[in-house]
């Protein structure tokens, strides 16, 4: 547990437009290899990563990222945890918010900007790219 502590605090990083790290292990390694194809795996061997790294990401998210004027209106504030699957050929796809902040303005639009993305590098297992779950939270603050 203490491993898994350490992993997952190594890989978050703190960003104005919110934070972002990978998703904790859930096994899925260890697959079945004819499943392979439809295995959407949580840590690989080579994680995912944004077109020019995390800082390229960073960028991409503070630009692009609009607070909604009703949110604004409404003085609202908070988090929005998204998760997506990076696919073997870099797109993103299944974007879905984990855990509200509570405004669904707010819910829409970090699922807005997390679906405009652009291809990733993909994940790599066993040197063969992979589908890999990402969560991304955002943090909107007026």
């Amino acid at each position: 547990m203490k491993k898994l502590f350490l992993l997952f605090a190594a890989v978050m990083c703190t960003v104005s437009a919110g934070t972002i790290f990978a998703a904790p292990a859930n096994y899925a390694s260890e697959a079945v290899e004819e499943d392979e194809d439809e295995v959407v795996f949580m840590v690989v061997e080579t994680m995912p990563e944004f077109p020019g790294g995390q800082q390229a990401m960073f960028k991409f998210l503070s630009e692009n990222i609009k607070y909604p004027e009703d949110a604004k209106k409404d003085g609202a504030e908070g988090r929005v945890i998204c998760q997506f699957t990076v696919n073997k050929d870099g797109s993103i796809s299944d974007v879905e918010v984990v855990r509200s902040s509570g405004n669904e303005s707010l819910d829409q639009e970090a699922r807005r900007v997390v679906q405009s993305m652009p291809k990733w590098k993909p994940g790599l297992q066993r040197s063969k790219p992979v589908r890999v779950r990402y969560t991304i939270p955002i943090t909107f603050k007026l």
